[in-house]
This record gives structure tokens, C-alpha cells and sequence, in this order.
């Protein structure tokens, strides 16, 4: 006995349905296997030619409109699937505009990186600084935020001459081929930075990916005579065994509680969230030849970093976190910024070298950060040339963010500490309570 049509329909729409699912799904593997070769055409037309084949054997021994109805579901995963090789944004670098505010100078350094220089000189009605300051920004590999440039701002009108650098392949500076985006690269460039402004050793202030930097030059002892005084805010772990360090973050942040962000997202367009999924899967490498890196670097939106914004900010914040940056400044290389972090948790551990710094250093922490604790007072428990720790109230990971006083208390505790003045806040925590620290701030 027949079944009735309706669910003979039903049955076909299903196995259907199942063969889309199984041709796309051989597509994605194939992606993989051929390393997204071609823009993912070489996966696409080996899944396609697979999909021919199975149609005509399926096709096989019946009436001629009956043969047809095996090609339905190889057209609509054929259409499905082309979407992931087609751009839809330019495949070669488009560089950001000049800010309104301040001028982009670019610098080739000694190590073959050029990047994006940016000078906020002292104020003239401020008391002048002998020293340098040199900005290492957060990220990695993206654009410094126009928070960040108001803040640098604010540090120039006391009286700093500040510098700052886009990271290769960030901003606005030019990208590397993807091999050479190491940590042990991005030690290298600071160390170029401070040799071509030829004013001696510089006081360097690193914020997250940029303190880590920072501490791993510390422990470098080239670097490391090049950096006058030493400003580790909010640092990441600092080397392999460190990454694998588990533990606490600091108090309750704004994620899951802020409003979504929202705006163009690269992860809306097939192609880019099959990319940037697989990457960050470790299914594919960073070079991929599935998007270009400068694809990549194009495509990519301050929406798609998520709730990661919100993680910065305390959760009583959650219901104003500010723009952090312009849709003309931001710029984000993702790809890079993987392949970076992934060096980090490949190197061995660099305490030895840290254990022997005699560079002065501040360590700040924040109340509410989003980093773990341990990543934190692992820095302050090796390297004795830490003269302070600022812990500080009422902030989020990202400590200068324009709300309320936050900056102008940022900039107090940055100030004391490069003038050797007395802080603002108490030491805390010294390297005997980190024990207690931790108990206390879980």
C-alpha cells in the first residue's frame, strides 16, 4: 500500500532538507581540508561536483521529470554555499582616515614594521616632563580608541609628551604577513619605537595586550634599558604556563547586562562568520585563504566584538557604557590578534627574566576586571622592581573611560607614581597579601 501524497511530499521535503544540510556540511569540511584555497571556490566546486554525481545516481532509472527532483536540494546548497566565496567588502587594505584631532605620522622602524604614530605634545601652561611617555594600547591589533585619545590628551595637558603606535597590522598602521605577528614582534617594535624617537629610555604605560608587552619587555634586557619607568595596567597573562593559570576575575562586570550592541556586524555575512568561526575554532590558521587578511581587517565591525565591551565596565555602569570609539576609527585584525595571543600560550615562561628587572613599576588593577586575578599578581609576585600597586575602585577593565571622575584618577595615580610623588590610593596589594587579596576578591 501507498502512502498518501501529502506525506510522500513530506518525506521527499525532508530528505531534501537533509541533503542540503549534508552537502553544506561537506563543504565546510572541505573548506578545512583545502585551507579555504581560492576564496573557498576549490571546496565549493569539489561539494558541488559531489552533489551532481549523487543527483544523477539517485536520478537513475527514472522518468525524466523525476530525475530533476534530485538536483533541488544541490542547487539550493550550491546558492547557500556561495555565499561564503564571495566578498563583500574590498580584499585589499583600506586604510582609516586621519582623526580630526590629531596627526597620523607613520614610522618605519628597525624591525621592518611601519606603523601609525601619534604625538600629543605637553601642554605649554603645563609644568614640562623630562621623560617621554610611550602609549602601548590594548587589543591586540586594532585601532586605538578615541577614549584612549582622549585620555592621552588629558595626560598631555599635565605636562607629558606623549607618544603613541598602532601595533602592525592595527589602525592605521601597515599589516605583516601573518607569520611574523609574534609576541616576541611586538617586544622588538616597542623597543625600535623608543630607539627612533632618539630621547633616551621613555616611560612606557601598557593597557591589556599592550602590558603584556610591556612586562615581556621588562624581562628582555635590551627592551628593558630602554624603559625609564613601567605602568602595567590591566595586564593579560604574561607567557604560556601563565595563560594556563586558572582563577577569578575581579568583581560582578556589565556583561549579560548591558544592552546589545548595535550596527553592521561581520559576523551577519556568511562569509565572515564562517571564517572567523573556523579561525577561532583553530579549524583554520590565521592565513587562511579563505579572506585575505586586509579582507579580514575590512570586514570586520565594532558590533562583533559582542559583550566584550560590556565586560570592561562595572555592572552599576551597565545601563551607560560610552562609545568607545567612532565607526571611522575603528579597525580590528582579528586574525592577527589570534595568531599573537596563540604565541603567547606557546612561550615558555619568562619569569626568570622578570625576576632580574630592576625597571621601576606600577601595577594597576582594577576593581571590576574582566582579566583574572591570578594573571594579575603573577606580575607583582615576580618582579621585585614593583614599587606600587594601585588598586582601583568603581572601574572596570577598561580604567579611563570618560565616566565620571575615572580618568582624572587614572591620570593621579599614572602621575605620582612617574614623579615619585606619594599615591593618591594605598599600596594594595603588596606582594606579601596576595593570598589575602585573592581570598578577599572572589
Amino acid at each position: 500500500m501507498s502512502l498518501p501524497v501529502p506525506l510522500r511530499l513530506l518525506g521527499r521535503l525532508i530528505l531534501a532538507l537533509l541533503a542540503v544540510v549534508g552537502l553544506a556540511g561537506l563543504f565546510l569540511a572541505l573548506v578545512v581540508v583545502t585551507d579555504g584555497a581560492r576564496s573557498g571556490l576549490a571546496a565549493w566546486l569539489t561539494a558541488l561536483a559531489v552533489g551532481i554525481i549523487a543527483a544523477l545516481w539517485r536520478g537513475r532509472g527514472r522518468t525524466w521529470p523525476g530525475r530533476l527532483w534530485p538536483f533541488v536540494p544541490v542547487v539550493a546548497a550550491a546558492a547557500l554555499t556561495a555565499s561564503v566565496c564571495v566578498p563583500t567588502v574590498p580584499t585589499t587594505r583600506q586604510y582609516l582616515p586621519d582623526l580630526p584631532f590629531v596627526a597620523t605620522k607613520r614610522w618605519s622602524l628597525s624591525t621592518g614594521s611601519r606603523v601609525a604614530v601619534y604625538h600629543y605634545p605637553p601642554a605649554a601652561d603645563a609644568p614640562r616632563r623630562p621623560t617621554p611617555l610611550v602609549y602601548l594600547h590594548g587589543g591586540p591589533v586594532r585601532s586605538i580608541s578615541v577614549l584612549d585619545h582622549r585620555f592621552l590628551r588629558l595626560l598631555a595637558g599635565q605636562g607629558y609628551d606623549v607618544y603613541a603606535y598602532e601595533h602592525p597590522g592595527g589602525g592605521r598602521s601597515d599589516l605583516l604577513p601573518m607569520e611574523q605577528y609574534t609576541i616576541s614582534r611586538s617586544v622588538r617594535d616597542l623597543a625600535a619605537f623608543i630607539d627612533r624617537l632618539n630621547k633616551g629610555p621613555a616611560d612606557v604605560l601598557g593597557f591589556s595586550a599592550g602590558a603584556i608587552v610591556l612586562t615581556r619587555a621588562l624581562a628582555t634586557p635590551d627592551p628593558a634599558a630602554r624603559v625609564h619607568r613601567a605602568i602595567i595596567a590591566e595586564p593579560g597573562p604574561m607567557d604560556g604556563p601563565t595563560a594556563l593559570t586558572s582563577g577569578q576575575p575581579g568583581r560582578a562586570s556589565a556583561r549579560g547586562l548591558a544592552p546589545a550592541p548595535t550596527g553592521a556586524r561581520a559576523t551577519h555575512v556568511p562569509r565572515y562568520a564562517v571564517a572567523l568561526a573556523l579561525i577561532q575554532l583553530g579549524l583554520l590558521p590565521p592565513d587562511t585563504g579563505l579572506i585575505t587578511q586586509a579582507e579580514g581587517v575590512n570586514a570586520f565591525k565594532a558590533a562583533d566584538l559582542g559583550s566584550d565591551t560590556a565586560s570592561a565596565y562595572c555592572a552599576r555602569d551597565a545601563g551607560r557604557i560610552p562609545t568607545e570609539d567612532t565607526a571611522e576609527n575603528f579597525s580590528f585584525n582579528a586574525a592577527a590578534s589570534l595568531r599573537i595571543q596563540q604565541t603567547i600560550k606557546d612561550s615558555p615562561s619568562i619569569a626568570p627574566g622578570l625576576s632580574r628587572s630592576r625597571t621601576p613599576a606600577m601595577l594597576m588593577i582594577a576593581e571590576c576586571s574582566s582579566q583574572t586575578r591570578q594573571w594579575q599578581t603573577s606580575i607583582l609576585a615576580t618582579d621585585p622592581a614593583i614599587e606600587r600597586t594601585q588598586y582601583m575602585p568603581g572601574v572596570g577593565h577598561r580604567m579611563w573611560n570618560g565616566l565620571d571622575d575615572n580618568n582624572e584618577r587614572a591620570a593621579a595615580v599614572i602621575t605620582a607614581f612617574l614623579q615619585g610623588e606619594p599615591s593618591p590610593l594605598p599600596n594594595y596589594p603588596t606582594r606579601t597579601g596576595i593570598s589575602a587579596f585573592l581570598r578577599d576578591h572572589r
